[in-house]
């Protein structure tokens, strides 16, 4: 669309350039694997607190809930409203239970419990949550960076890629933490600067966002029905929230690692809490953003017809059998290019790469944490010494985050990023959750009725991820549940069959 002027550029560059040497600056602390994955449990709960609400605000929220709501309505807000009532369960009870068991990996309970399959199969479904998360991240930031710079999305992806490998690789967990409170800062900042750029964008200001907003039933949470589950309604997202925050809070090694790093129990109990309060009234404020732009259109159609050919072109489709929510993603970057000045466009742009970076370092750190303690700790050398432990960290860091570059790669051209996200993340979490739940409530399950029930589990999360795909002649067989429900019928399953099986077991 345009090229960036040399003042953004350099801002984007400056930003980059800060991140590398924050990573040469924590490299010297990083002698041990203690200090690599937990920065040695002196993390103040504040700083914890802001690492978690950037992990959140990732590009995905950045760009993909704008463009939720500029395509449809505030239905996805709902994953938001549903943080507090997980944050209350995991401050609580998993909290503690991770502070008192000692163990770096959220996984080493389940072989307790059930045995070293439970363990690994768990691990596995966490680093392909991870690796499909980052690569979603990696490609909203060449959905964007393209918009503006007119680069190809595939080396966009490379070269920010590697800057965050660098990092990562360097400062370990505690250059993760502080960068993110560092990006905490900036994204919010950022979010705040698009909000009233496009404000004061509109003819009749902030009245003819929300009267425009109205007439289209932009602010609609969706149906409240209670017996409505093939759609996206109020409670299916709700639930869908519910089981994927508990998800990331109680048992996600990238949130349950950096419980270790806080100072205390207590401080890592509250982190949690700071994280919601910051992250439910900022998410709230790109859904404004997204319905603000709508607006913003509405009153200028002209300035889409550059967005729609190139949508159009994409996908080989007839310009005019385009709804917004096909490109809702490319509109604020494109608002970006048509209206934010420069210099200040640099720093918005730095907001969405921290809001990438972020997210994607951390989830490389614990996926090379799991690795180091799920796999080559259990199976290979229980004992490979401080040297060889850290040459494994820093390996498997830098190519967790190849391979999530090469996922990022391999989804250009997706609708959404947040509906892929959202799919993804409910199908390879509703595995886990389950198994884990089960472990905690249910005392007397055993290895066999934890199998059993898992294998179950798994089935009804293929039927309900894969039966979409069946022929017209099978449609019959297809799941009636929204995909959002593939989390909670796949918890549930897994819970419920391993309770079912316990108690006829003990008859």
């Amino acid at each position: 669309m345009q090229h960036l002027p040399l003042i953004d550029l350099l801002v984007i560059g400056v930003y980059l350039l800060s991140m590398i040497l924050v990573g040469v600056y924590f490299s010297r602390k990083n002698k041990n694997a203690n200090q690599f994955t937990t920065a040695s449990g002196n993390i103040p709960g504040w700083a914890l607190g802001l690492s978690f609400y950037a992990t959140f605000l990732s590009s995905n929220t950045f760009l993909g809930v704008p463009g939720k709501a500029y395509g449809g309505n505030w239905n996805s807000f709902i994953f938001s409203l549903s943080m507090p009532v997980a944050a209350y369960f995991s401050a609580k009870y998993f909290v503690p239970f991770y502070r008192k068991s000692g163990e770096v990996s959220a996984y080493t309970h389940l072989e307790h419990r059930f045995g070293a399959w439970a363990r690994t199969y768990a691990m596995v479904c966490f680093m392909l949550t991870q690796l499909t998360r980052m690569g979603s991240i990696f490609f909203g930031i060449a959905l964007t960076l393209q918009a503006l710079t007119g680069i190809d999305m595939k080396t966009i992806m490379i070269v920010t890629g590697i800057c965050i490998i660098i990092y990562t690789v360097m400062g370990g967990m505690e250059a993760v933490i502080w960068t993110e409170v560092v990006q905490a800062i900036i994204k919010t900042v950022g979010a705040f600067a698009v909000l009233y750029i496009v404000f004061s964008e509109m003819k009749g200001g902030i009245t003819d966002v929300y009267r425009i907003g109205m007439a289209d039933n932009k602010f609609s949470l969706g149906s409240y029905s209670l017996t409505d589950f093939s759609t996206a309604t109020f409670w299916v997202i709700f639930l869908y929230g519910f089981f994927i925050n508990l998800n990331n809070f109680g048992m996600d090694q990238n949130y349950v690692q950096r419980y270790h790093t806080a100072r205390t129990e207590k401080e890592a109990a509250r982190s949690i809490w700071l994280c919601v309060y910051w992250y439910v009234p900022v998410s709230l404020l790109f859904f404004i953003i997204g319905t603000a732009l709508y607006a913003y259109f509405n009153q200028h159609p002209e300035l889409l017809l550059t967005i729609k050919q190139q949508v159009a072109a994409e996908k080989n489709v007839d310009i005019n059998s385009l709804t917004p929510a096909d490109y809702g993603d490319k509109v604020l970057p494109y608002f970006m290019v048509l209206k934010v000045p420069k210099g200040l466009l640099g720093l918005i742009i730095a907001a969405i790469l921290s809001a990438a970076m972020s997210s994607i370092s951390s989830g490389m750190n614990s996926c090379a944490t799991v690795f180091l303690k799920d796999i080559y700790q259990r199976y290979i050398n229980p004992n490979p010494g401080p040297k060889k432990e850290m040459t494994i960290l820093y390996t498997v860091t830098a190519l967790t985050g190849i391979i999530a570059i090469v996922f990022g790669i391999a989804i250009i051209g997706v609708k959404s990023i947040l509906d892929l996200w959202w799919e993804l993340a409910g199908i390879f979490a509703g595995g886990m959750l389950g198994l884990f739940l089960l472990g905690i409530i249910v005392k007397k399950a055993q290895n066999a009725e934890a199998v059993t029930a898992t294998m179950i589990g798994i089935l009804v999360i293929l039927w309900m991820s894969l039966s979409k795909y069946f022929p017209p002649e099978l449609a019959h067989l297809k799941s009636p549940m929204h995909v959002n429900m593939i989390i909670v019928i796949g918890t549930l399953t897994i819970f419920l069959a391993g309770l079912l099986l316990t108690k006829l077991k003990r008859r």
